[in-house]
């Protein structure tokens, strides 16, 4: 039996000064940029968990609550939040950072699915999740629903 590894193992932080050339005309970062370093993050918390690589599979939707701006510091969070056979689930937070008045506005929360993959390519097992805290167990347990719903819907686009 593969060894367990905690939410703490996967933790990953990324953060980013954001520039012109990430935003739109109105000085708001696009969200495809914010999609991207989302799942730059979720992955690296997959690949952290599993050792190995992994390919995205499906996100939740992304609702965007409040804007980036240019000048901002966008900081990034991730961690695995529940694991099946060989699929990795991350839940990924997004908040910015005026750096001129030190407001801090969370921007997006989403759950992005990676499964680990072996050296030939094919989908291989990951080692099981160890929540430690309340918050964690209580969003391991809920990450059946998540993927219980995506299974539905998954099989409602057939």
């Amino acid at each position: 039996m593969m060894e367990g590894k905690t939410v703490a193992q996967s933790r990953v932080t990324l953060a980013q000064v954001m520039g012109p050339t990430d935003a739109n005309t109105l000085g708001n970062v696009h969200g495809g940029i914010i999609m991207k370093i989302c799942d730059e993050a979720g992955a690296m918390a997959a690949v952290r968990h599993a050792a190995r690589a992994v390919v995205t599979v499906t996100v939740d939707s992304m609702r965007f609550l409040s804007p980036v701006h240019i000048g901002n510091i966008m900081f990034v969070d991730a961690c695995v939040t529940w694991v099946g056979r060989t699929s990795i689930e991350t839940r990924v937070e997004v908040r910015a950072e005026n750096v001129r008045t030190g407001e801090i506005t969370h921007t997006n929360t989403a759950y992005f699915v990676y499964v680990a993959l072996g050296k030939d390519g094919k989908p291989m097992e990951v080692p099981r999740l160890i929540p430690e805290t309340d918050e964690e167990k209580e969003i391991f347990e809920k990450g059946y629903l998540r993927r219980n719903l995506r299974l539905q819907l998954a099989e409602a686009d057939k």
